[in-house]
């Protein structure tokens, strides 16, 4: 237990004796204080010529080591607790201290407040299927996936706000399962688009009116599809890509595809990370949030005029870093990644 500090009238007084020739021990016998402290004193007395105390580092931390390491532990363990929980589990064990004190603990520890990623639930079978799409594809020659039409439907809001939660994680964890919030889709007030690109630039955008069914799905299909191929110059033996929404895969969909002997890729489920497209449509909707669309009319115009100005370079560089994605869902052993 740390004692009282020595005033500096009996720390004069050491040095005194010191220099009228007494030794450590005498010094000791004589005020009552340890050997050790007496020769602290004079060690310091020497060095600095001086008995006042130095200016220090700082005020003392008012959390112990104890509490410290307890505090990291909790956060690594639990990484969407709060501050204000973390806060009453110190004082739990005795120790008060302000939320700022305990912020900066964290980030000394590495661990920062970051708004955590949402990321599609992923079922143990998901993550099997997906790694085995991984592995069978990443050998693949980079001029397969430049023959890949990739599409997707995308929800615009016209005025839209996500709610944040903040999770506390080291550097390159953000995708992990702890630290992330599962997603489902949901309606509002908005747009629902389709669209399709290659590694040659983007093909048609679609406003989806109505309800999207798989009659819907056909029909958007045999107005854009085939013109998106010709405009981007795919060739008759493109790939094409679409996830596994029920609308995609339903019996008639799928005898359409079958009859315009188009070539689909297998696709695992749950898998937006895999979809180039997702960036495509990120891109899209902070360009067109910038614009400050009034109205749906305009929400529609300014995605189709976005859209339209995505550089090629982009598209192409996209597709050109594809074996990443499937080595980071082998790295993840078919769980969620970064992208």
């Amino acid at each position: 237990m740390k004692t009282k500090e020595l005033s500096k009238q009996v720390r004069d007084k050491v040095v005194e004796k010191y220099r009228s020739g007494l030794g450590y021990k005498k010094i000791s016998e004589t005020l009552n204080i340890p050997r050790s402290t007496i020769k602290s004193m004079i060690k310091k007395w020497k060095e600095y010529g001086t008995t006042t105390n130095l200016p220090r580092e700082g005020r003392p931390p008012k959390l112990t080591d104890q509490a410290r390491r307890a505090l990291i532990r909790e956060a690594t363990k639990r990484p969407k607790i709060t501050l204000k929980e973390l806060q009453s589990s110190t004082a739990e064990i005795g120790v008060s201290v302000h939320r700022t004190t305990l912020s900066r603990t964290l980030h000394r520890a590495g661990l920062y407040g970051r708004v955590a990623r949402k990321k599609p639930l992923l079922k143990e079978k998901n993550k099997q299927t997906r790694l085995m799409f991984a592995k069978r594809h990443v050998g693949d020659s980079p001029n397969i996936w430049k023959k890949v039409l990739w599409s997707d439907e995308t929800k615009i809001e016209l005025f839209g706000h996500q709610g944040k939660c903040y999770v506390w994680h080291k550097p390159n964890t953000s995708h992990h399962p702890e630290n992330t919030i599962p997603t489902v889709k949901h309606c509002g007030v908005s747009i629902m688009l389709w669209g399709c690109f290659s590694s040659a630039g983007t093909g048609k955008l679609v406003r989806i009116e109505g309800m999207m069914d798989g009659a819907k799905y056909r029909e958007i299909l045999e107005g854009n599809l085939f013109q998106s191929s010709r405009d981007l110059r795919l060739g008759r033996r493109f790939t094409f890509q679409q996830d596994n929404d029920p609308k995609h895969t339903t019996k008639a969909t799928l005898k359409w595809l079958k009859g315009k002997h188009l070539n689909v890729l297998e696709w695992p489920s749950q898998s937006p990370d895999l979809n180039p497209i997702e960036n495509l449509w990120y891109d899209l909707k902070i360009a067109v949030h910038q614009r400050n669309p009034s109205n749906l009319k305009e929400l529609e115009q300014f995605c189709l005029e976005e859209w339209a100005k995505i550089p090629v370079a982009r598209c192409a560089k996209l597709i050109e870093t594809y074996p990443k994605r499937l080595a980071a869902v082998i790295a993840a052993k078919g769980g969620s990644t970064k992208y």
